[in-house]
């Protein structure tokens, strides 16, 4: 039986998952384990990369099979659906990089080593992670609301998605992990900020109803 690990931002996100799994959080934060499945467990960082990544190098990464990043997103492409389940395969620091007047340079072309691209790896069997969409991502400190900067972001690297911690989260895996991927469900459209287009509960819905069934399937 495969031993899992979670990964959420927050609470709300994967309250489902918790209630399904009888899951004892009494925290914010940290690490949860499941009464009735001792093969999982679940990671809450909090909001963004440094509490993803602060918490992910808490964890012995030697303790799991499998480590999945579950969370909405907000979507670039309107190709994908609100409470669409995707997987991201890619995910980029999008913010890394430099100004030059008008002029955005992208973290590789700096040449300073090291990337800010990072994609998931697994060689788990399973049919429900090849029913979604693989798709791409950007993991950013300040959600895009502003059409200017949304339209410059899409030219710079045409991403399908955007979340606060996928990339960060990628890192981390990257040297201890062999099977990781991300999970997310698409809760709004990223255009100018407007809450009442968004779609949370449904997002959430199914997120947790596919996480449970994917984690029946990796367990048969």
């Amino acid at each position: 039986m495969l031993k899992i690990l979670l990964v959420a931002a927050t609470k709300h996100e994967v309250l489902p998952l918790i209630n399904y799994y009888n899951i004892n959080v009494n925290a914010e934060v940290g690490l949860f384990a499941c009464k009735n499945k001792p093969n999982i467990s679940l990671l809450l960082t909090g909001v963004g990369m440094v509490n993803t990544a602060f918490f992910m190098g808490s964890v012995s990464h030697n303790m799991f099979d499998c480590v999945i990043n579950v969370g909405i997103c907000g979507a670039f492409s309107r190709e994908l659906e609100l409470g669409e389940v995707v997987n991201i395969v890619s995910d980029k620091l999008s913010e890394m990089g430099a100004e030059d007047g008008d002029t955005f340079i992208k973290y590789e072309e700096l040449n300073l080593g090291s990337s800010a691209d990072f994609k998931s790896n697994t060689n788990l069997n399973g049919t429900l992670l090849n029913d979604l969409k693989n798709v791409s991502g950007i993991t950013v400190n300040k959600i895009h609301g502003n059409k200017d900067s949304i339209a410059t972001v899409s030219n710079l690297y045409k991403p399908d998605v955007e979340s606060m911690e996928g990339a960060a989260f990628f890192r981390a895996c990257s040297a201890f992990s062999e099977n990781y991927f991300q999970i997310r469900s698409i809760s709004n459209y990223v255009e100018k900020r407007d809450k009442t287009k968004w779609n949370i509960p449904l997002a959430i819905s199914n997120l947790n109803e596919y996480i449970i069934k994917l984690i029946t399937e990796l367990n048969k």
